[in-house]
Formats: structure tokens, C-alpha cells, sequence
């Protein structure tokens, strides 16, 4: 981080909010960020409402523009070999889009959490004490190849107060720079400051560099990517990290589990969009089941053109699987491949989960209670599940309108992550007149 960076929330005077659209340094961008937070974190319920209603308007209004952006990426990332998951995640098209504009609207329809009371009391001389929720100030946030995430989080962060700072990467600069011109344009055109959005994707990989760096004029950041992409910033990110996590999910099938639930989730977890972090990656299935309910499981995942990755005892059922080696239980397919065991028992079904996974989602299907009661219990994902898909490891299927992404970790947030979560609390203290005795 340069010294210039570093000075800036010190400095006497406060940058002018220019025109986004000129040329201007990383300094400045990040500056207007933390000018433009101080004027979120007081606007108004209806302010913010209609600034996200504008962002929507506008997504449709500059849909053309957007998708011929989106297509020079697609065509670059197919030229430069990014893999059929990273394109599939790059890709917007017109129901895409829509389905964002919608977001958009239900993120708007939300409780607005700023100024909530998370707790209060009074004490026996009549000082009054409120927990209540603030915004973090601004947002970092750095991924790659996905620019829903790019609408995502602007939207999560306005309704929440914040201001926010994107590096979205090079492969979907050209989407990105489109829909930030929409946000900004909207965030305008409602009489809030267009500097509340930054990109710094021109910047490169040391625009991200000096983003981890910020400490100071960045509050929190997030990243949201690959394993790699994610323990780069958790390791080298001087501002506070909320670590999203790679998607090694479980799906375990009990010795009572229904056929027809077994066939129908797996497949759904799996083939839906096999490019996402919630997505099936390894399938266990008890010794006592595997006769009966691997056959139509994966039948149907082969009907869909998904490869399985089987142990022994997989093979012995479905010969045409691969055979399973130790790096496709700690695999994040991301693709249409899937990964198989046979085990003795729901004890050994949970120590292979401890062992792999990721602490994203895993899901049991039975018809045990008992065996339901103590997969909830014992595992300790973000998301444990029971007789579901692990698709439904959405903030959108949650009720939240969007999400920042799914935190893996343990510290502030767990799991998909809503406007709440962009938030912090301060306490507030009235009295008349109590002094301490």
C-alpha cells in the first residue's frame, strides 16, 4: 500500500466526487468510496429503495450493451481456455439478467437493517442502552469470472448502508465495467454519490494487491472464487476477511433413504448447474442401501452425462465408474463429475465429511429421525440438510434477495450472507444526568 493510501483518511480536506467516468488513481477511487459511505450510512429507507429500483430499471434498459459486453468476454475467455465452469459462471443472458433485475427488487422489499435494535435495557437508574446495527463502512470484495456478483453485492451493500469496491477480474471486465456504469448511473440519478460503486478492475492484479492492503479506507472484504484466489486473500489481506469457502459437498444416502428422493436430489444437486459452490461433489451411501439405491442414482447422473468416480465397492455396482483416487474426495468438481463411496454406517459417513469437507453443505437422506437428529448435530458445515438438495445453500432461495457469498468460516457470519451480515453494531447510551457511582 503507498503512503498516499495510507495518509488519506487523515488528510484535512475531503476528495471531490467527480464524474466516475474520468480517469482516476486507485488513491482517489478508494477515497470516494469512504466519502460517498459516510452519506449511505444516514440515507434513507426510501433513498436506498429507489436507488435499487433505478439499478433494475437500468439493467434492462442497458441489456444490450451488457450482453454484447458479456459476449467479448465469453469469446476471450474461450480463447484463452477458461474452463466450461468459469464460463458457465461468466455468462449472462437475457433470463440471467432478468432474474438479476429481480434480485435487485426483492433485496428493495427487504427490512432495511440499519438502525435495528439487537438488544436493549435499562438500568435501575433509568440509563437507557441499545444495541443497534450500523453499516461495516466500505466493502472490498474480489472474485473472478462472475459478474452476477458484481450486481449482487452493490445491491446487498446500498440497502445496508455501504459503499462498496469491486475487482471482479479480467475475464468479465468488460460485463463489469458495463453494469457498474448502470449502478453508478442509478445510484446518480436518485441523488446519492456514483462513488458509493468502485471498480478498480483496470488496475490489474495489483489493483487487488493494494485492495488486501487498504486497512483503514477498507472495512471488511470478501472474496468469492477459486480454493486459491480464496487463501490468497486470506493470507495475505491486511484488511479483516470474511472467508467464503470452496464447495466440496456431501450428499450421504441412509440405509432408509427412499429411492425416488435419493434419485431425484442427487441429480439435482449434482446436474442443475454444476459449475456452483453448492453443488454436489461426493455422494456416500451406506453398505446396507448401495444394492438398492445406487443403481437408479446412478443411472440417472450417467443419463445426464455425469462421470462417476467410484471406490471399490461403488464399482462393484456400476463397473463403468472411474476409479476413485484420495484427490477426488477433496475435489471441487465444478463440473459434470461426481465422486462415490460405500460406507459402513452413518459414524464412518460423518468422519469422511470431517475429513473432506469444506464446512459448505451436506445433506442426509432418510427416513431415520434419529439418524436425521445426529447428522444435524454432529456435522459442522455452514449448511446441514436434511432429505433437500444442496442447491438450496442460496441467499436467494433463503429470502435474502442475493447474497455477498457463503461464509465458511466462524467469526461474524456463517453460511449465505444477506444484508444483516454487512452490518455491525454500535451500542447507544441515553441518560439525563447519571453519573457512575
Amino acid at each position: 500500500m503507498t503512503d498516499t493510501v495510507a495518509a488519506a483518511p487523515h488528510s484535512p480536506t475531503s476528495p471531490t466526487l467527480a464524474d466516475p467516468g474520468q480517469s482516476v488513481s486507485f488513491d482517489e477511487r478508494l477515497l470516494r468510496a469512504r466519502e460517498a459511505s459516510r452519506t449511505l450510512a444516514t440515507a434513507s429507507g426510501d433513498l436506498k429503495n429507489a436507488a435499487l429500483e433505478a439499478m433494475a430499471n437500468g439493467l434492462a434498459e442497458a441489456a444490450e450493451k451488457i450482453l454484447a459486453a458479456n459476449a467479448r468476454d465469453l469469446d476471450n475467455g474461450r480463447t484463452n481456455r477458461l474452463s466450461d465452469g468459469l464460463l458457465d459462471r461468466l455468462r449472462l443472458d437475457e433470463n440471467r439478467l432478468a432474474g438479476l433485475s429481480a434480485a435487485i427488487r426483492e433485496i428493495a422489499a427487504l427490512t432495511d437493517p440499519i438502525g435495528q435494535s439487537v438488544r436493549g435495557s435499562r438500568l435501575p437508574n433509568g440509563v437507557r442502552i441499545d444495541q443497534i446495527r450500523v453499516p461495516f463502512g466500505v466493502v472490498g470484495a474480489i472474485y473472478e469470472a462472475r459478474p452476477n456478483v458484481t450486481v449482487d453485492i452493490a445491491a446487498l451493500a446500498l440497502k445496508s448502508g455501504n459503499a462498496v469496491v469491486l475487482r471482479g477480474g479480467s475475464a468479465a471486465e468488460n460485463t463489469n465495467g458495463q453494469l457498474v456504469e448502470v449502478i453508478q448511473d442509478a445510484l446518480g440519478s436518485v441523488g446519492l454519490p456514483s462513488g458509493a460503486v468502485q471498480t478498480i478492475d483496470e488496475f490489474g492484479r495489483d489493483g487487488a494487491t493494494r485492495l488486501m492492503q487498504a486497512r483503514g479506507l477498507v472495512d471488511v472484504l470478501v472474496p468469492r472464487g477459486s480454493a486459491s484466489l480464496i487463501q490468497t486473500v486470506v493470507t495475505e489481506s491486511r484488511v479483516p476477511v470474511i472467508e467464503t469457502g470452496a464447495g466440496v459437498v456431501h450428499i450421504y444416502l441412509d440405509e432408509t433413504a427412499r429411492e425416488d428422493w435419493a434419485a431425484d436430489i442427487v441429480h439435482n444437486a449434482k446436474v442443475q448447474r454444476p459449475s456452483v459452490c453448492n453443488a454436489v461433489e461426493t455422494v456416500l451411501v451406506h453398505a446396507g442401501a448401495a444394492g438398492r439405491v445406487l443403481p437408479g442414482v446412478l443411472q440417472q447422473l450417467a443419463d445426464a452425462g455425469v462421470t462417476i468416480h467410484g471406490d471399490e465397492a461403488t464399482r462393484t455396482i456400476w463397473p463403468d465408474a472411474r476409479i476413485a483416487t484420495e484427490e477426488d474426495w477433496a475435489t471441487e468438481h465444478m463440473s459434470l463429475d461426481i465422486s462415490v463411496r460405500v460406507v459402513d454406517d452413518l459414524d464412518q459417513a460423518i468422519e469422511h465429511i470431517r475429513t473432506y469437507s469444506t464446512g459448505h453443505t451436506e445433506s442426509i437422506i432418510t427416513e431415520s429421525v434419529a439418524n436425521a437428529e445426529r447428522f444435524l448435530a454432529e456435522v459442522d458445515s455452514a449448511v446441514v440438510m436434511v432429505n433437500a438438495s444442496t442447491r438450496f445453500t442460496d441467499g436467494g432461495e433463503f429470502g435474502f434477495g442475493a447474497e455477498v457469498g457463503i461464509s465458511t468460516q466462524k467469526l461474524h457470519a456463517r453460511g449465505p450472507m444477506g444484508v444483516s451480515e454487512l452490518t455491525s453494531t454500535k451500542w447507544i447510551v441515553r441518560g439525563t444526568g447519571q453519573v457512575r457511582s
